[in-house]
């Protein structure tokens, strides 16, 4: 679909802006760039855009667990008492779950130590206006073309039944399709879902909305004509 070639480009541009960050004290920033592509499906380093994890704009000199506008800390990481520094950073990228015994991230750690060097060096290194290039996963959806921007959802058995307004409809089965929600600015417009590509084997895909109660409004259980 055409909104995966937009995160495609996304990481493209963060390659690009790479060759420009300087050599910082303790670690190769420009190498720890690219590493930060693997961050970047769950941390943005935008301020106040928060993904699967918090946004990591300001991190130094933070307390762990108290960025305000992310709700989804683990109970252990907010009675951590820990202060993110370069040495807190590293034992934490070299194994969370040792750092803090509970916490929600689902990342095994990086091994490597002049990796993670690289890497808390780009963290220092990267300036925030150049974040949003940086970071951003996905494309703004209140942008998205007519082959992705849903106008019917049909559901019957185990199917559903997709139109978008190019005038497509296509089907999926029902375990195949994706519903979630975007709030943020990047998100679809109100009542305007949006279709995006899986990434997965087969028909799988999402469905985006911009608030959670549109989506139960939105299906219409409709068997209709078998072949519609």
């Amino acid at each position: 679909m055409i909104f995966r070639k937009a995160i495609c480009i996304a990481l493209a541009a963060a390659s690009a802006f790479s060759a420009t960050i300087a050599r910082a004290d303790g670690g190769d920033s420009r190498r720890g760039a690219q590493l930060f592509m693997v961050c970047a499906a769950c941390h943005s380093l935008e301020p106040g855009r928060n993904l699967t994890g918090p946004s990591l704009a300001g991190v130094f000199g933070r307390k762990a667990g108290t960025l305000a506008s992310f709700l989804r800390y683990s109970p252990a990481l907010k009675r951590s008492n820990i202060t993110w520094d370069e040495g807190t950073l590293d034992a934490w990228l070299r194994d969370p779950q040792a750092m803090v015994r509970g916490n929600y991230m689902s990342f095994r750690g990086l091994p490597d130590a002049k990796s993670r060097a690289d890497l808390i060096a780009y963290l220092r290194a990267v300036p925030q206006r150049a974040a949003s290039s940086v970071s951003r996963g996905l494309p703004d959806l209140k942008t998205a073309p007519p082959d992705a921007r849903v106008t019917a959802l049909r559901h019957c058995g185990d199917s559903y039944f997709v139109t978008t307004s190019d005038g497509t409809t296509t089907p999926f089965w029902d375990f195949n399709l994706r519903f979630k929600t975007d709030a943020s600015a990047l998100g679809p417009a109100p009542g305007n879902p949006v279709l995006l590509g899986a990434g997965m084997r087969g028909d799988r895909a999402h469905i985006v909305f911009s608030r959670p109660e549109e989506i139960s409004g939105f299906i219409k259980e409709d068997c209709g004509p078998v072949h519609r």
